[in-house]
């Protein structure tokens, strides 16, 4: 049998060891003696990789943005993913959106959620936590995640504010009772609100050394993640922080059937003829990659989204193009004097 050294690094918001832990005792698990080892940086976990005391490691996409090149320099690389589980954040808050009180103070750490709630209703004061203690004048120091968000939950209950934004894990972590109303891409009817997840929500991508033989490291990967990720890598690998903040992405592998049930929901014509031909026959029996992705204004009132269904023996090609499109489609918003980037 043979012995593989697993490495997890996690933080509250992708709690790595959790995941690959659920894993390894599923039936899923592969045929091997693993040894799992919690890491507590980036950097020491490529040290251990080097000098071979791991020879894999599952970690939040998300902490390796902007520090590829400290991989690669260790001789490293990305050779695999795991689906994303609980990409969307939740609102805690005894009311929906739609229902909260005029003014409602929801406090929301991400700067693309900020502006996708004023985008969904208005009136109501979205604010960051560093801006709510700068105007309510408070002597706060706001401490690690789960700290923070145990600090909004006393807020919420003192009624000194009407809810905040979190991300499903860690609500559950914290044992927080109060109602949750997921924020959730797919709107129940068509132009209702939808919230795209924030760039590499929840995605774990699998490191180990260039020379790691790649059929070991398929035993923890899954397609659809390795799909997530090289989509996401792709569009916003490059981005300063400031960029990919403002960023809501969402990719994910899609039935047929699935997908034109949404279609005739929504009654979208231009996807239910998309696939199909003009007996109205299905012209792929193949699995479909959704792609989408989307930045907004600060004020919420305009967006710039593009939005690509692809079967997946395409998508590689059709991913190429569509970012192209991106590309464009934003060089042209800077004609209009808005700015989609910075606060």
């Amino acid at each position: 049998m043979e012995r593989i050294q697993f490495g997890t690094l996690s933080i509250s918001s992708c709690p790595v060891n959790q995941y690959m832990e659920k894993f390894f005792e599923s039936s899923e698990a592969p045929d091997a003696q693993i040894e799992t080892k919690k890491q507590e940086s980036f950097i020491q976990a490529l040290e251990n990789l080097q000098n071979g005391d791991l020879d894999l490691l599952a970690m939040p996409a998300r902490l390796l943005h902007g520090k590829q090149m400290e991989m690669y320099e260790a001789d490293c690389q990305v050779h695999g993913a795991r689906t994303p589980r609980t990409p969307n954040m939740v609102l805690v808050s005894e009311n929906k959106i739609q229902y909260q009180p005029k003014s409602a103070i929801i406090l929301c750490e991400s700067k693309l959620i900020r502006r996708q709630l004023r985008r969904s209703r208005g009136g109501m004061r979205v604010l960051s936590p560093t801006a709510f203690i700068e105007i309510e004048k408070r002597d706060e120091s706001l401490g690690n995640e789960l700290e923070r968000y145990s600090w909004m939950e006393k807020l919420r209950q003192n009624n000194e504010i009407d809810g905040y934004i979190i991300p499903r894990v860690i609500y559950s972590t914290l044992n927080i009772s109060e109602r949750r109303h997921t924020l959730l891409p797919d709107p129940q009817n068509r132009g209702d609100d939808h919230f795209l997840p924030t760039a590499y929500s929840d995605l774990v991508v699998l490191v180990g050394r260039k020379n790691y033989p790649n059929k070991n490291a398929k035993l923890f990967s899954e397609i659809e993640g390795e799909t997530v990720w090289k989509i996401q890598n792709h569009f916003i690998g490059e981005m300063d922080e400031n960029q990919l903040n403002g960023i809501g992405i969402l990719t994910r592998h899609r039935k047929m059937s699935t997908l034109m049930k949404q279609a005739e929901e929504h009654k979208d014509l231009t996807m239910e003829q998309a696939f199909h031909d003009l007996e109205g026959e299905a012209n792929t029996n193949e699995v479909l990659v959704e792609f989408r992705i989307e930045t907004i204004s600060n004020d919420g009132k305009r967006t710039i989204a593009v939005d690509r269904v692809i079967p997946y023996s395409g998508y590689e090609i059709a991913m190429i193009a569509t970012e192209k499109d991106w590309r464009r489609v934003i060089e042209s918003s800077k004609i209009t004097g808005i700015d989609f980037f910075n606060n």
